[in-house]
């Protein structure tokens, strides 16, 4: 076979119409060989002779998409010295653009050492791993996008919903059965209509990078479901290919986008740039840990045997390293140039914020991102925490950055059971000005959420006190003890209608606080189908029943995916409930403020109701007529007047509407007790009365 010198740049394996350039970052390798395999697993080993900056590279003419290939790099085995190569342990491509399957821990040892006793990886194993080892495949990024465009709509009318690419149509009897489970069911017709009506702008999809499952789960007989166990930070994950895995599965991601931006729904990745699945020091060799361990990796400072630990998963990626920023960036860009995403939610954001150790704003990471021109166009939200010492940084990410405002989940959880502060919900329903504005932010950089992937269900949220995680084979020890839930009275599912009806008026309580505030709402796929998961909320490695979405015809469901429907066209209707700007009393012309907070007596709260705690009776007043922004062509943003009262309170409660300079008559939007009321109407100074635990919205008539 002919190799010739290649090019260092671009990483990976790049097919050119000709031959495949190969190119690998190794910094501290003392050789290293391409392997490549044909369909009966035959290796060929070729010496990649050039280096350049640290980039291993050759040319291969002839060789091209569908090509199955993997790497040995050689070098000394000193983990005392953070080195651990082990050129027995066949490597996968960082760069890969397409990864063909899991890891098949029963063919080999994929582990660099012989387990033993507390010092066996130390010594390294000379078993060879290339049967369990999924390979890389070169793939053609070729595709035609017959020139659909990403939406053009602004952040702050965003709508995300967030779900699980093989969970959400694995049991729905309207996509093809081939299809259930993929990419290309999730493209499917019937999907992208449901999509579509349901209102959403963008889907915030689980991480979609090739992964891999953890041995631990193997042995319990349960995979990685979430997928927040990256190895392939350029390829989309092969198992939810229909198509193929020799590379289709790069044309069919891409072919999901196309559907998606089709349909006017834009595509979040959801990204894990700060750990990878090669674990602690006993954890297997599959990448980063056998190229160059001491660049992607932080080592301990005392004992570089050892990994530092942000994360909670055994190691973190090195993020302020070069070659690891470039990775990350590298990735990023494809994503958004070559497969067309448009923006990226990172999982334990604070560890790329990381420098030596503290958390830092004004790290290479977001430098890098900030005057990159295509990254700083794009949606970047963040996870703003981490488990590491400072690692909870909600409201100090920079400009550019919306993030997962965890307070607000907190806060509108206590609220709907009766445990919050008025001011610290008034003050989140408001958008956190006290979180974003300083720093110039808007109210849509606060991501809103009640309930997401990790923790229960919103129909959980109000069904248990308690988790219930045995599935999961840790004995209940995983998952959050936090959940701020209520049960309504008993644990877990019940005949007993009267606890049912309260338990779906809280969801619609839940459900109407989030799409009404201030802020960008994220609602979880299935929520609005009252989606159970049995009480578990770590339900991360179930790949079954409980965490897929259950589609069969069902009312209850029916009934609430309708009133999230009308949620949705609510708020997307009326731009008085996502401004751009943050509430600061501003009046209109008739002196009205944009904002008036008012007690059931009807009067202006004062500074003791603002500090009351417990079962709150609350109404607010929102002025469309002065929102105090304009339009792309310079028009004013006008929209209705509304009010809402909100009753947290166990017993039911009377609210005297305000006077009629905030208007005359009030008509019925909506209301969480019967989502079917029917038509009503209040004049001004009217009294409003709200049963226990609900929620009214009155618009303006006149």
């Amino acid at each position: 076979m002919d190799v010739w010198p290649g090019e260092p740049l671009p990483l990976g394996a790049t097919w050119d119409g000709e031959g495949t350039n190969f190119s690998l970052s190794s910094e501290t390798a003392e050789r290293v060989e391409l392997c490549l395999f044909d369909d009966d697993d035959v290796e060929t080993r070729i010496e990649v002779g050039e280096r350049t900056s640290f980039n291993w590279h050759c040319y291969l003419p002839g060789v091209g998409p569908g090509q199955r290939y993997g790497y040995r790099v050689h070098g000394p085995y000193e983990p005392e010295r953070g080195l651990r190569f082990n050129p027995c342990k066949l490597l996968i491509d960082p760069y890969a653009k397409a990864i063909e399957g899991p890891i098949d821990f029963a063919a080999a040892h994929v582990l660099p050492y012989v387990p033993g006793d507390e010092d066996a990886d130390l010594y390294a194993d000379d078993e060879d791993d290339a049967d369990a080892i999924p390979k890389c495949v070169v793939a053609d990024q070729s595709f035609n996008w017959e020139d659909v465009r990403p939406p053009d709509a602004s952040w702050s009318e965003a709508i995300i919903y967030e779900l699980h690419v093989k969970g959400f149509t694995q049991a729905n009897e309207l996509v093809p059965e081939e299809l259930r489970g993929t990419y290309a069911g999730l493209a499917s017709e019937p999907v992208v209509d449901y999509l579509h009506s349901l209102g959403v702008t963008a889907v915030e999809l689980l991480p979609i990078h090739h992964f891999v499952d953890e041995p631990h789960l193997i042995e319990k007989g349960l995979t990685n479901y979430w997928g927040y166990s990256s190895i392939g930070y350029l390829a989309p994950h092969a198992l939810y290919a229909a198509t193929g895995r020799r590379g289709a599965q790069v044309a069919e991601f891409k072919g999901l986008v196309k559907a998606l931006h089709r349909a006017g729904i834009a595509v979040i990745l959801d990204v894990v740039f700060n750990h990878t699945a090669e674990g602690n020091h006993l954890g297997p060799m599959l990448a980063f840990r056998g190229i160059d361990n001491p660049s992607y990796y932080r080592l301990s400072a005392k004992d570089p045997r050892y990994y530092v630990d942000f994360t909670g998963t055994g190691n973190s990626l090195n993020s302020p390293h070069p070659n690891v920023l470039r990775l990350i960036m590298d990735s990023l860009r494809y994503f958004v140039t070559e497969c067309h995403v448009d923006g990226f939610r990172f999982d334990l954001a604070s560890t790329l914020a990381r420098e030596e150790h503290d958390v830092d704003r004004r790290s290479g990471f977001f430098d890098i991102i900030h005057q990159d021109p295509t990254l700083s166009r794009v949606e970047l939200i963040a996870e703003p925490w981490d488990v590491g010492e400072g690692g909870h940084q909600v409201g100090n990410f920079p400009v550019l950055w919306a993030e997962w405002n965890g307070p607000y989940r907190d806060v509108m959880r206590d609220f709907w059971r009766g445990q919050a502060r008025a001011g610290d919900f008034t003050q989140r329903f408001a958008g956190s000005a006290d979180l974003y504005e300083n720093d110039g932010r808007s109210p849509s950089a606060s991501v809103n959420f009640v309930t997401a992937h990790d923790g229960f269900t919103l129909n959980d949220l109000v069904s248990y006190d308690e988790k219930h995680n045995e599935a999961n084979g840790e004995d209940n020890r995983d998952g959050s003890d936090d959940n701020r839930s209520w049960n309504c009275g008993v644990e877990g599912a019940t005949d007993d209608p009267r606890v049912n009806e309260l338990r779906a008026r809280q969801q619609r309580n839940l459900l109407a606080t989030l799409l009404l505030s201030q802020g960008v709402p994220m609602l979880v796929a299935g929520d609005e189908r009252r989606r159970t998961q049995g009480g578990n909320n770590n339900a991360y490695c179930q790949d079954n029943e409980t965490s897929w979405l259950d589609w069969s015809p069902n009312d209850d469901a029916q009934e609430q995916t309708e009133f999230v429907r009308r949620l949705i066209a609510l708020r997307r209707n009326h731009p008085v409930f996502r401004r751009s700007t943050f509430l600061a009393g501003r009046a209109d012309e008739a002196g009205l403020p944009d904002a008036w907070w008012f007690r059931p007596d009807g009067r202006k709260m004062i500074r003791r109701d603002w500090e009351a705690v417990g079962g709150l009776r609350i109404g607010v007043f929102l002025n469309g007529r002065a929102i105090g922004e304009r339009t792309r062509r310079g028009e004013p943003v006008m929209d209705d007047s509304f009010i809402l009262l909100f009753n947290s309170h166990h017993e039911a409660a009377s609210f005297i509407l305000p006077p009629r300079r905030f208007g005359m008559t009030w008509t019925l939007e909506l209301t969480t007790v019967d989502p079917l009321a029917p038509p009503a109407s209040y004049p001004a100074r009217a009294v409003v009365e709200l049963e226990a635990r609900s929620l009214v919205v009155l618009r303006r008539a006149s």
